[in-house]
């Protein structure tokens, strides 16, 4: 295929480069490359030890007023069995209109789209109003230890606050720019270890069995009404993951209980509200328990305004979409930014297969998105 646009062609540069979290491979260098010859001053971040060590590019051009930022992520997932994939996942393919290769649409057609977007915005308007910025890691799709979160303490250090963000994550379902994330539900998970006594299933009398102990306190966790939810947000929600206890053994009774369970809650609580409830629970039934909490996200809703305004006005002059507001799905970079008090949107590309053998997304989609992407700058810093 030839006459291929700058988006594309970009996309596929960026695919070529094989960052299996948390690997970069280049991608930032490239994007720092592109974003430097209009004008960007570009800052690379490190932070972590030996092979943790994450890589993040900071970039913005402008002196003063509010920052519009994109923020993404140049490393992918692993790609399981390479000669499953219809085309090697790391030698960008064309074919029928599709753009193959693994983080084609999670998320370099994104990262892709925000530089092409820029280059034609700046082009056309070289003062444009306030500050673009991109904040870039490669440490998202791992354990986010070392990526966004260090960048916006780092930006909190220097007195710097992102004004409206956009988040490149695959949030369209059925065509491009038909969903946007508004919000993301916050993730708390917990670890339970239940003690009891273990012995032979023949002498009940010299055992705690901490299966039966627990059993009541679960159910109850399990039947707990935890909020309504919001005009938003569904109501929030309580799920057992993992569940083990025992010996293998058919005549032992076990010692001790673990389990694994995940919040996915509201705006309607917080954090500490949910720990509260459920040691409340837990010592109301007796148990002999040890429980340690990790707080992935939490909770954060970005109300119409204008970011949310000017999203969906460049979706529909694009491409005559209506979109759809959502806080559906699991958690994105977003938590660590919306806390700031940024306005906070994540838009991106179809996301049927990402993560998926055969990861590809439309060219044309790509095109949009970009489009979509010069419309939000232009309705937020044209002069």
């Amino acid at each position: 295929m030839t006459n291929l646009s700058a988006t594309v062609e970009l996309t596929q540069a960026l695919i070529s480069r094989p960052s299996i979290t948390p690997e970069d491979a280049g991608c930032q260098e490239l994007m720092a490359e592109r974003l430097r010859a209009i004008g960007f001053h570009c800052e690379f971040l490190s932070w972590g030890e030996g092979s943790e060590r994450v890589q993040n590019l900071w970039a913005v051009r402008g002196d003063s007023g509010p920052i519009f930022a994109f923020a993404g992520h140049t490393d992918v997932v692993p790609t399981g069995p390479e000669e499953n994939w219809l085309f090697p996942p790391f030698e960008p393919t064309l074919h029928e209109g599709m753009l193959y290769g693994r983080g084609a649409a999670d998320m370099k057609g994104a990262l892709a789209a925000m530089v092409t977007a820029c280059e034609r915005f700046v082009t056309a308007h070289a003062n444009h109003n306030g500050r673009i910025a991109f904040l870039i890691t490669a440490d998202e799709e791992g354990p986010a230890d070392y990526g966004t979160v260090k960048v916006v303490e780092w930006l909190e250090n220097r007195g710097e606050k992102i004004t409206w963000c956009l988040v490149g994550e695959p949030s369209s379902t059925d065509l491009a720019g038909d969903v946007i994330k508004n919000g993301r539900r916050g993730s708390l998970g917990g670890w339970l270890t239940v003690k009891g006594v273990q012995g032979h299933v023949a002498y009940p009398h010299k055992v705690k069995n901490p299966i039966h102990l627990a059993a009541p306190a679960l159910a109850e966790l399990a039947a707990q009404q935890w909020d309504n939810g919001n005009d938003y947000f569904p109501a929030t929600s309580f799920q057992i993951s993992n569940i083990n206890g025992g010996t293998g053994a058919t005549n032992v009774v076990p010692g001790t209980l673990k389990v694994i369970f995940n919040f996915r809650f509201s705006t309607e609580l917080t954090y500490q509200q949910i720990i509260e409830r459920v040691e409340s629970i837990l010592n109301k039934h007796g148990l002999d328990y040890q429980l340690d909490w990790h707080l992935s996200g939490e909770a954060f809703l970005t109300e119409p305004g204008e970011l949310v305004n000017a999203t969906v006005s460049a979706i529909k002059a694009v491409t005559g979409i209506e979109t759809q507001l959502s806080t559906a799905g699991g958690t994105s970079d977003g938590r660590f930014i919306a806390p700031t008090g940024t306005q906070v949107i994540e838009l991106g590309p179809i996301n049927a297969t990402i993560h998926q053998l055969d990861e590809h997304v439309s060219i044309a989609d790509l095109d949009h998105i970009s489009a979509v992407y010069e419309g939000i700058l232009a309705r937020l810093l044209a002069p």
